[in-house]
């Protein structure tokens, strides 16, 4: 399916420029106007790093469990916690800033350190992700954090050079870090400026006190990252993009522009804006504020403009801020909604502020006019459309290329998404990358936004539980501030099954401390807000604090067939009939449904005859290969407290339509909780494995998601090889047809018809011979979609497909090249494990990463050389230098055909 954001060459460096926050400068341009007061440059390039997995410069935020202990260390809390202080809103809780300097007197935060031995690196940087991987029992990082080497304190050093104008014209110099990973603190020319402990927050620090003229100005960041902190891969180092803002005194501090949209219909939109204006001065200034609205196109870039407000004049008092509300009425405005049956529209307000005629500053973000209705009885509404949440989880890693985000490789990963059928995206479960957030507002994903998966209450022993109570106040405002004007948020959740859900007053007084923070930041769009639970009932208090009702598991049951009977764990009853009747002013939503188990391509037997079962080793129908930790493919294998695809739809449609839809865990797999191998090193979740290929179960959400997609998928393969002829080996037809026939080489398997509650045609004594399957489905009568899937010859050599045959030679942009290990009639051998060697000819382009999503492939990332994985393996190409030109990508095999795809460098 084609892509909304398959451009032109030209307008994808335009899409990625808007993302990487130049969209005020390309207005500027096109109205005569210049920028020169703000200026906004990515430190991205040439940093200097150095990483131990010790703790050997005496330096801690705070002791821990992994810490030296107390007597051992300098603390620096002190002169971190008042980097927070413009994220709390009672004055009396604020920090003060220790007098003196922070103890430890560290070298390399001094200019006179010599860091020339130390990694050269550009960021975003995930030290992490090159591995090697830990593999066995009793090592630092297990299975539930990916096994890679996470751990440990890592430095970053880099000079800036800041002009004598900017220090005469008494400028604001800030340092922007939208994600460190983790327990951050910043050093300028040898003095700490502050930090944030927690890695997925954006912040900023004022660096103007200690810069000085020239490029002598030495800043240092200093990361601690620590073992048993996550429950899933949470990568290290500067993992996203680390900006340096220059501003005059009067300017809009960060994030300071709020825009939303009320009383909106196709005819106009009330447009409301509510900004804040900061004055470093040492003098009163009367600032003239006003701010354009400009259509944007598709690609990101300004089109008309649409209307300017009408000038507002502030009296600014030195060294305040002051706060301006306005409104805008916008006709026939074009409305932001979610494809196939709305357009994600966006506009961009720029805000100018005028001094004596002359502008000190502009300001842009970028919205959506559209609106927002959460109906109890009949689920979401966007725009007056009812719109049912077809949604995955997703967290923050981007595969083989670990958490180190990549804008090419997010809107890939989307676009796989939208083929599926998903509208939705739940962040789960930690604030995700900005330019994650512009990718979903330009292909119309709806996003739940989530901060925190702990609270008080500890899941592992270093997780958020060690910050939440100085810092959660914090952490959420910056959330909802950065955040809040993206049009793809529909709702704000605050946290993920945490352990205060079944604490009774407490944890609930603790939900609505944070939803009240919600309600304050979010005042003019009003979002829900809301928290998942997996185990508070609907008697409890916890749910009564939430706007709206997120469940995990409960919805469908939880180990509550007989499948799954004697297994330890809650066992719940379908759930959505009596939270409906408790709650029945509040809209329901299952927050993860599913978490079915699968390793792509790969079949156990015998095959389970229940709809829905866990793994279970010790059975032979248990769907698992303790071995070589694999996981059937037939989509009917979960975990303990899971349910099948097929299980979770029944009980959705029976409560259709107030259950307002899903998000499944989980969209793709990702590094980290390898349930139920802990010994792997990612996981099984995923409708789409870790490489980007698709599993199995892909075809049966698409079935449901797009039921207009004339398609009918077969499983499994039809290779088997001598040793199952004769065996029973099932056949399972995925397709949104109502009924199917199935032939075996020619014989009759009957004509099937899909009763209610079914979601597949089940063939399930089908005896294995060599040969064809071929499939005829229909629906509503009609011939729908056939399919035949053949026996495949020997392995004869390699193909090559490229996502996408001409990249930018920007050092950011990738193509995805797919090796298929094929016969001699071309087909893909799906049992073909060949070593491929990739290699890529010509200058400007490099292999960054290979991956054949195996969980349990512990071959390093980085590797040229990887194993095909049911016949596919996967290489990621970057270009590195801007000389147009065109590179050849090789794959090679011993004793196959080698295959060349080639890639233009634009």
């Amino acid at each position: 399916m084609p892509s909304p954001l398959q451009f032109s060459a030209l307008q994808r460096l335009i899409a990625v420029l808007v993302a990487l926050g130049s969209f005020a400068n390309s207005l500027a341009v096109q109205t005569g106007q210049g920028n020169a007061s703000r200026r906004r440059i990515s430190l991205n390039k040439g940093w200097r790093f150095s990483r131990s997995e010790t703790n050997h410069d005496g330096l801690v935020y705070d002791v821990r469990s992994d810490t030296p202990p107390r007597d051992k260390v300098h603390i620096l809390k002190p002169w971190i916690l008042p980097t927070a202080n413009g994220f709390i809103s009672d004055h009396f809780k604020h920090h003060s800033i220790p007098t003196g300097s922070a103890p430890g007197n560290v070298s390399f935060v001094q200019k006179t350190f010599n860091d020339s031995s130390w990694e050269e690196v550009d960021l975003p940087h995930d030290w992490a992700i090159k591995g090697p991987f830990y593999v066995g029992d009793g090592k630092p990082v297990m299975g539930g954090m990916g096994r890679l080497p996470i751990q440990g304190v890592a430095w970053y050093r880099r000079t800036l050079d800041i002009s004598q104008a900017d220090i005469d014209a008494k400028k604001t110099i800030y340092l922007d870090i939208d994600g460190a990973m983790s327990y951050s603190m910043v050093w300028l020319n040898g003095h700490l400026i502050g930090g944030w402990p927690c890695g997925y927050t954006s912040y900023r620090l004022d660096l103007t006190p200690h810069v000085q003229q020239g490029n002598r100005n030495q800043l240092a960041i200093r990361l601690d990252n620590p073992v048993q902190s996550s429950r899933w891969y949470p990568g290290a180092g500067l993992y996203r993009s680390v900006w340096l803002t220059t501003v005059q005194s009067v300017h809009v501090p960060l994030w300071g522009q709020y825009v939303s949209s009320r009383n909106i219909s196709r005819q106009s939109a009330t447009v409301d804006f509510r900004i804040q204006l900061k004055n470093n001065a040492k003098r009163d200034e009367e600032v003239v504020l006003e701010t354009d609205i400009y259509e944007l196109d598709i690609s990101g870039r300004p089109g008309a403009k649409v209307l300017t407000s009408t000038p507002t004049v502030v009296k600014l008092n030195a060294g305040s801020t002051a706060v301006v509300n306005s409104s805008i009425v916008v006709t026939n405005p074009k409305l932001w909604g979610p494809p196939p049956t709305q357009v994600p529209n966006l506009y961009a307000a720029l805000t100018r502020l005028t001094i004596n005629g002359h502008t000190v500053d502009t300001y842009e973000t970028q919205f959506g006019i559209r609106s927002l209705r959460f109906d109890p009885d009949r689920g979401l509404f966007v725009n007056g459309e009812r719109i049912r949440i077809q949604g995955v989880n997703e967290h923050h890693d981007l595969g083989a290329l670990g958490v180190a985000f990549n804008y090419r490789a997010a809107e890939r990963k989307l676009e796989i998404l939208r083929e599926l059928g998903a509208n939705a995206i739940r962040c789960a479960h930690n604030i995700p990358a900005t330019e994650f957030l512009q990718l979903a507002d330009k292909m119309g994903f709806l996003v739940t936004d989530e901060s925190l998966d702990s609270w008080e209450y500890e899941k592992t022993p270093n997780d958020y539980h060690l910050l939440f109570g100085e810092w959660a106040e914090a952490d959420t405002r910056a959330m909802l501030r950065r955040d809040r004007n993206h049009p793809s948020v529909i709702a704000f959740s605050v946290g993920n099954e945490v352990s205060e859900q079944t604490t009774g007053v407490s944890g609930a007084t603790t939900a609505k401390r944070l939803c009240s923070i919600v309600r304050e930041e979010d005042d003019l769009a009003d979002r829900p807000c809301t928290a998942s639970k997996n185990a508070a009932r609907p008697e409890m208090p916890f749910a009564s604090s939430l706007d709206i009702i997120n469940l995990n598991y409960q919805g469908e049951g939880i180990r509550d067939t007989p499948a799954y009977e004697g297994l330890q764990g809650i066992t719940t009853e379908p759930s959505y009939g009596e939270f409906h009747r408790v709650f029945p002013d509040k809209l329901i939503l299952s927050s993860e449904t599913s978490a079915s188990l699968s390793t792509r391509g790969t079949y156990f037997f015998p095959l389970t005859r229940e709809i829905s079962a866990p793994v279970l080793d010790n059975k032979p129908d248990g769907g698992g290969n303790a071995s070589i930790r694999a996981i059937s493919d037939y989509s009917v294998y979960t975990t303990p407290f899971g349910a099948s695809p097929d299980k979770v739809f029944a009980k959705q449609d029976a409560a259709f339509p107030y259950v307002a839809g899903e998000f499944v865990w989980s969209g793709f797999d990702y590094l980290g909780e390898p349930t139920p191998y802990y010994s792997a090193r990612s996981s099984y979740f995923g409708i789409v494995d870790l490489a980007g290929f698709k599993k199995d179960r892909f075809w049966l959400y698409q079935s449901r998601w797009r039921p207009e997609v004339k398609m009918a998928h077969v499983l499994p393969h039809w290779s088997w090889g001598g040793d199952r002829e004769g065996q029973v080996t099932p056949v399972h037809i995925l397709s949104s047809a109502d009924e199917a026939q199935l032939f075996v080489n020619g014989k009759n398997h009957g004509r099937k018809k899909k009763q209610a509650g079914e979601y597949r045609f089940r063939y399930d004594d089908v005896v294995y011979s060599p040969g064809e399957l071929l499939v005829l489905t229909w629906k509503d009568g009609k011939e729908w979609a056939n399919k035949t899937v053949f026996t495949v010859g020997d392995a004869y050599g390699l193909t090559l497909e490229v996502d996408r045959e001409s990249i930018e030679g920007d050092g950011l942009d990738l193509a995805f090249v797919t090796a298929k290990v094929v016969d001699l009639d071309g087909r893909v051998v799906p049992t073909a494990d060949n070593n491929v060697i990739f290699s890529v000819e010509g200058a400007g382009a490099e292999i960054v990463a290979t991956d054949n999503g195996d969980p349990y492939s512990f071959v390093p990332f980085p590797s040229k050389q990887r194993k095909a994985f049911s016949g596919l393996a996967l290489a990621i190409i970057k270009a590195t230098a801007k000389t147009p030109g065109t590179v050849t990508v090789r794959a090679e095999s011993q004793g196959l055909r080698g295959a060349k795809v080639e890639v233009s460098i634009m």
